[in-house]
């Protein structure tokens, strides 16, 4: 049997965004895979709830394709897609689907993209949010784009706001609004212009939109106060119902206006749980669902009402796996766990189906529907290549720490024999308050690194979020020794087996887990060479340069850099970057605003001066989410490195230091022009 390679990736399909249609007999999903070294085929698929036929593909493979939504009587399928356009602007698409089908037509053809997309109760309109300047709404091509109409970058770009981009761009004065196409006569209202953010577009009755908006304080960017608006189609006329607070809100509502919404306390936000919330419009009473769960609410699924409207369901990471709960919308009764397992990234609920995407140690993502106690397989998106390929499936490990108990897992080479001896790989999770499973986005990186012959360990150190809200909140003012605490308690118990060599281990980690890995080399010499993705490497830097994220240090820290300066930089990896005696590479991305590069590139200058092994690996086009969905090159490029850069300072392996390589060797994608620095 091979052993799985870095460049497997580009054959490894993963699903998303399940939607059960209004009869309960198929689903709807999205099934995305590498189509060349930049870019994906992402198309909708349909499969039949009884798992007696294949699925089956809905749409053309031309473009992305996403949010697969029916229409409320299930004749019709919604979704966004970028067919037919030169630049990656989604438009909304209509598929019919009864009859003997026929094709998908645009419906939108609109300048800042759709997203978002609801169907009213009535199946009459389509509710979407689209990200558009002031001149974009006078011009109205928010409503259609001139075919001669050419969009241009700002020279010079003026920034007046305090968080003035996110992911791989500038919002350059945008800013997403609600709109609502009429289905029947194809015309499209502006819903909203107010220049503040709008999010979450969500159905009450036929004519009740509710959305949330982003304008409370002087500076609406600077808060965590989000007001959930009530709009009337017909009059037009808006009312503000409530207000909740947290980094955004997701809603749910019922058609008589029970509205389930998040909330998270504002005090230390980044620290604090996410709570789950009905307020009923015609009562005027609010109820706390979650009051006596011990769990933060996780994205993994947005929370909805179930088929009668009477319970509520929501996803929340536990205990290194996922949960879907329901609970009372009147909060009568504590919530109930409906289902726990694997890693999902998408569930939906209808006619009391319910399906779900998830990934678990043997497979890297499929789709499941959970039937009263049944769970039932629907695909087997990666059938044929798992069949070629070792998968190890990973030894659950608990250990303590001076600290208290710890969960993680170790996964060994194929082949494995107890009486060898292999080096050690350990991953740090990013968040901080992420959780990490056998599965789910790292599945492809473990077992590429075992495959290498690298024992590897991941754990659920003190910060992460699924052990409850004392876990989560164990590592306030102090990222680095608390975790590094559990993270080396780990290690030392992994490396206590006799098939260990612990004179051999490395360490990786991206976005906090770079933030670990340069903080822990900066504290011991334990690891024989390191890899930092992405990280913070200097607060007051990442302070000012982050998006939306400088709000960790106000909550995680509980401070701003002008008060404790001193403090946070004591806290800061850079500060002992020139103590640093282990070979660190540093990954990073060009376009990433959630952990700028100026902090990476102070960092790795430090450690050139101080005579470091070192090297600095910049992708172009990328941003934070590189290692999920970058380009794939990319993704394969960067684990590549990171096993090269590993195996250059191994005694298990024969290979000379990266720094002595030419670029090209060992490498799939050929030469270098995915960016190497040095």
């Amino acid at each position: 049997m091979d052993h799985i390679q870095a460049s497997d990736f580009h054959e490894i399909a993963k699903p998303s965004d399940p939607r059960v249609a209004p009869d309960g007999e198929h689903v709807a999903f999205v099934r995305s895979v590498p189509d060349d070294d930049e870019s994906y085929e992402s198309t909708v698929y349909v499969a039949p709830t009884d798992g007696d036929d294949d699925p089956r593909r809905l749409t053309l493979e031309e473009g992305a394709d996403a949010e697969p939504r029916f229409s409320p009587s299930g004749d019709r399928l919604a979704f966004t897609s970028t067919r037919g356009k030169d630049d990656d602007t989604q438009q909304l698409w209509l598929l019919p689907l009864d009859g003997p089908g026929g094709e998908a037509e645009q419906v939108t053809d609109v300048v800042g993209g759709v997203n978002s997309i609801a169907w009213s109760p009535d199946g009459s309109r389509i509710a979407f949010l689209q990200s558009v300047t002031d001149e974009d709404r006078e011009e109205e091509r928010d409503l259609e784009v001139p075919e001669e109409y050419e969009p241009e970058d700002p020279d010079p770009r003026v920034v007046d706001r305090t968080v003035y981009r996110t992911g791989t761009k500038y919002f350059d004065g945008k800013r997403p609004q609600v709109y609502v196409l009429d289905v029947e006569s194809g015309d499209l209202t502006r819903v909203t212009d107010g220049d503040h953010d709008h999010a979450a577009p969500t159905w009450g009755d036929d004519g009740t939109l509710y959305f949330t908006a982003q304008k409370a304080g002087d500076d609406p960017d600077d808060n965590y106060e989000i007001d959930v608006v009530a709009h009337d189609v017909e009059s037009g006329d808006a009312e503000d119902v409530l207000r909740t607070t947290g980094w955004g809100a997701a809603l749910a509502v019922t058609e008589d206006h029970r509205i389930a919404y998040t909330y998270t306390e504002a005090e230390q936000a980044s620290i604090q749980p996410t709570e789950l919330h009905v307020y009923d419009r015609a009562a005027d009473e609010t109820y706390d669902l979650t009051a006596d769960l011990d769990r933060t609410l996780g994205m993994e699924a947005a929370p909805q009402w179930g088929p009668d409207d009477e319970r509520v369901f929501f996803a929340t990471p536990d205990e290194g796996a996922t949960s879907l709960w329901s609970a009372p919308g009147d909060a009568s009764e504590s919530p109930e766990r409906e289902y726990r397992g694997g890693a999902l990234n998408g569930a939906h609920v209808a006619d009391g189906v319910t399906a779900i995407t998830k990934s678990e140690w043997d497979h890297p993502g499929d789709l499941f529907v959970l039937d009263g106690s049944e769970e039932r397989r629907l695909t087997d998106l990666n059938g044929e290549y798992l069949e070629s390929v070792a998968v190890g499936e990973p030894e659950p490990l608990a250990f303590e720490s001076e600290q208290g108990a710890v969960e993680g897992w170790v996964l060994t080479p194929p082949e494995f024999s107890e009486t060898e001896t292999y080096p050690l790989a350990v991953e740090v999770h990013g968040g901080p308050h992420a959780m990490w499973t056998t599965s789910g986005t790292m599945w492809h990186e473990f077992q590429t690194l075992a495959a290498r012959g690298y024992v590897v360990f991941w754990s659920n150190p003190r910060g992460s979020s699924g052990f409850g809200e004392e876990f989560m909140q164990a590592i306030e003012r102090d990222w680095g020794d608390v975790t590094l605490t559990d993270v080396m308690a780990g290690v030392d118990a992994v490396a206590d087996r006799e098939y260990v060599d612990e004179t051999n281990v490395f360490l990786t980690g991206g976005s906090f887990g770079g933030y670990m890995t340069s903080w822990a080399v900066g504290q011991t010499d334990h690891f024989r060479a390191a890899v930092s993705q992405r990280g913070v490497y200097d607060f007051t830097g990442f302070y000012g340069s982050t998006d939306g994220a400088y709000k960790l240090i106000e909550g995680d820290y509980d401070t701003v850099p002008w008060e404790e300066p001193e403090f946070l930089w004591d806290h800061s990896p850079v500060a002992y970057a020139h103590e640093v005696d282990t070979p660190t590479m540093l990954i990073h991305s060009d376009r990433d605003y959630r952990t700028p590069d100026n902090t990476a590139e102070l960092y790795h200058r430090i450690l050139r001066k101080a005579g470091v092994d070192t090297r600095l690996v910049r992708y172009p086009r990328e941003g934070h989410e590189l290692s999920r969905s970058g380009e794939p090159a990319h993704i394969v490029d960067r684990i590549e490195r990171i096993v090269r850069w590993f195996d250059g300072y191994s005694e298990h392996h024969e290979a000379e230091r990266a720094l002595d390589r030419p670029d090209d060797d060992g490498l799939s994608a050929g030469d270098d022009e995915n960016g190497d620095e040095e």
